[in-house]
């Protein structure tokens, strides 16, 4: 990829930074006008910058976007993995390292809903050219709840008939919509209010159980 993260080549300080404004004034003008309505113009104006700074890091305005989308995905595939290490760490067990992953998916989207809001529509709209990495991205960030729900089955902290591919996508998909519904609708509400509701949703309290899959622990 031309100019891209993904060529290899070492980059300073200012160039990331340089970068960094890119991705910034790009997710936040993308969110407010969409992708078709977005010049490079634009993208290098809101960023402080001069056009040719845009081409000098990305080959084209597609390019900037399928990196933007790259980029905040791993941010976000990072976040959660170091959560649930976190938790495992103090000695939590795995529906902890869940509840950790959720909360740092909350703060995620509480830091970048402009990035969020993007993702989740992209998602969905098929015969994208970022399409096969954001595919790529997507299964990495669930790849991350499935490792904590594949050791919480092989521990027996979970019950063994957890479909854990489709529950993993589901606990994402979960934080994903209930955050954005959060910022959109329920903006008076606290990170803590919806991460506790978020809470009860995975431990099975809503619906009488205290193991995940399971029967009650209570």
């Amino acid at each position: 990829m031309k100019n891209g993260s993904s060529s290899g080549t070492p980059r300073g300080p200012r160039t990331s930074a340089t970068r960094q404004k890119l991705y910034e004034a790009a997710v936040t003008l993308i969110a407010e006008q969409g992708f078709s309505s977005t010049t490079v113009e634009e993208i290098a104006e809101r960023a402080g910058l001069a056009k040719g700074t845009v081409y000098y890091n990305f080959a084209s305005k597609a390019d900037l976007f399928e990196e933007l989308l790259r980029h905040g995905v791993e941010l976000l595939t990072t976040e959660l993995r170091d959560a649930a290490e976190q938790e495992s760490a103090r000695g939590g067990g795995r529906v902890d390292s869940l509840d950790a992953m959720i909360m740092a998916g909350l703060r995620f989207i509480d830091h970048y809903p402009a990035f969020s809001q993007l993702y989740v529509a992209e998602l969905w709209r098929p015969n994208r050219a970022w399409q096969k990495t954001l595919m790529v991205v997507r299964g990495q960030a669930v790849a991350v709840v499935e490792d904590v729900l594949r050791l919480g089955v092989e521990e027996g902290e979970f019950s063994e008939e957890i479909d854990i591919q489709l529950t993993s996508a589901a606990l994402v998909g979960m934080v994903l919509v209930a955050a954005l519904d959060w910022k959109a609708f329920q903006s008076e509400r606290s990170l803590e209010d919806v991460h506790g509701a978020l809470s009860l949703l995975l431990q099975g309290r809503v619906g009488g159980n205290g193991r995940l899959g399971g029967p009650s622990g209570d």
